[in-house]
């Protein structure tokens, strides 16, 4: 998406999962744990990404104090979190919206 290869529209959320979800057990037991693991796969690629509310953003902030030398201030992390919230609240956001835009026959 940051490269402009891939769209935002293909960033879905829960009713998408239930739809493929079942798609793909109708297809088969090994369709359906083949998708699970893809969904799990794709759950520990999104908690990693560098978002400070988010395991990889306390890997961030670990990373800041290596390199600076002292932790950062309460201050800094807190200001840090409410920017996690919103980029993930953003993210929540545009995935429930393609859902329901989905839903909505053209």
């Amino acid at each position: 998406m940051l490269t402009g290869h891939a769209s935002v529209k293909n960033i879905s959320g829960p009713i998408t999962i239930a739809r493929v979800a079942n798609a793909s057990a109708e297809r088969g037991v090994d369709w359906f744990l083949y998708f699970l693991a893809l969904l799990s796969l794709s759950l520990c690629i999104i908690n990693l990404l560098p978002i400070p509310i988010l395991d990889g953003g306390h890997l961030l902030y670990y990373l800041i104090e290596l390199v600076k030398g002292s932790p950062l201030s309460e201050r800094a992390i807190a200001a840090g979190q409410y920017i996690g919230l919103a980029l993930l609240a953003g993210l929540m956001g545009l995935a429930f919206y393609n859902d329901i835009l989905s839903l909505v026959p053209r």
